[in-house]
């Protein structure tokens, strides 16, 4: 909508993808990266002046708080951020169940740019999700023979082996994957899960610390640590991260949960 309206105005329109660790959220048993693009609007004559990380014009980022001056990016075509749109609307469309849907989507992005590897990989998810194994193996394999150490291809195609029986692949596979990714995605909230229910307010504290050094957008992270924080005693440090919490999540029940919670001990600290 930005480029466009950009467009109608007469200003040229680059679109870039930043350098730098994906946001990581996750639904049941599947994990969602989602990336970081912004457009870089350039007057009609090319008179512009202003650069951000050698990006001329004036850089329209969507992310809070978002260090321009010090960000990483490299241009992508129009037909990748096409692409990318898909691939994040088959994202949606698998969390709520509608595979079918999910499958066009994901179809559409490899179509629209057969180059953008996430779309294949997404692809080979709905594949494996709907049964269709051998589909789902090809797709995986198709993104790893272009990047060997892609994270994601290789754990889904490793969870592909084990559930086929093949174990001896998947072993070599998923001893692959640990040297190439020490610490999983969600390694450390699961081991801050952990130490709650045990009751290890401490340790929990800092698991929940070291997930959002990572995710810094996570919204159960920030909960759980507030959960830490209130085992510990520490009132204020909750409070900050149930708001953190709140202020993160994009779901309207979960934001009314987190403001019911912080409502309950903002009145119970009078």
């Amino acid at each position: 909508m930005t480029a466009a309206l950009a467009r109608e105005l007469g200003l040229s329109v680059s679109f870039h993808r930043v350098v730098g660790e994906p946001l990581w959220t996750r639904s049941g048993d599947l994990l969602f990266a989602s990336g970081h693009v912004n457009i870089a609007l350039g007057g009609a004559l090319g008179t512009d002046r202003s650069t951000f990380g050698g990006v001329k014009g004036i850089l329209v980022d969507f992310m809070p708080g978002a260090d321009l001056k010090h960000q990483r990016s490299l241009q992508i075509s129009e037909r990748t951020v096409t692409a990318m749109y898909m691939n994040n609307r088959a994202a949606e469309t698998l969390r709520s169940g509608q595979i079918d849907e999910a499958y066009w989507w994901a179809r559409g992005a490899v179509l629209a740019d057969p180059r953008f590897l996430e779309g294949i990989n997404t692809l080979g998810v709905l594949y494996s999700q709907h049964g269709n194994l051998a589909e789902a193996e090809r797709a995986f394999r198709h993104v790893l023979a272009a990047e060997s150490e892609n994270v994601s291809a290789m754990a889904n195609l490793a969870r592909l082996l084990e559930r086929s029986g093949r174990q001896a692949e998947y072993v070599a596979l998923a001893e692959r994957l640990r040297r190439i990714e020490p610490h999983p995605p969600f390694h450390f909230f699961d081991l801050g899960v952990a130490a709650l229910a045990r009751g290890d307010f401490a340790v929990a504290r800092d698991q929940f610390q070291q997930e959002l050094r990572r995710n810094s957008y996570y919204h159960e992270a920030h909960f759980g640590l507030a959960m830490a924080y209130y085992g510990l005693g520490e009132v204020r440090a909750t409070r900050e991260h149930l708001a953190a919490a709140r202020e993160a999540s994009t779901n309207t029940e979960e934001q009314n949960r987190y403001a019911a919670k912080l409502a309950w001990l903002r009145s119970s600290q009078r």
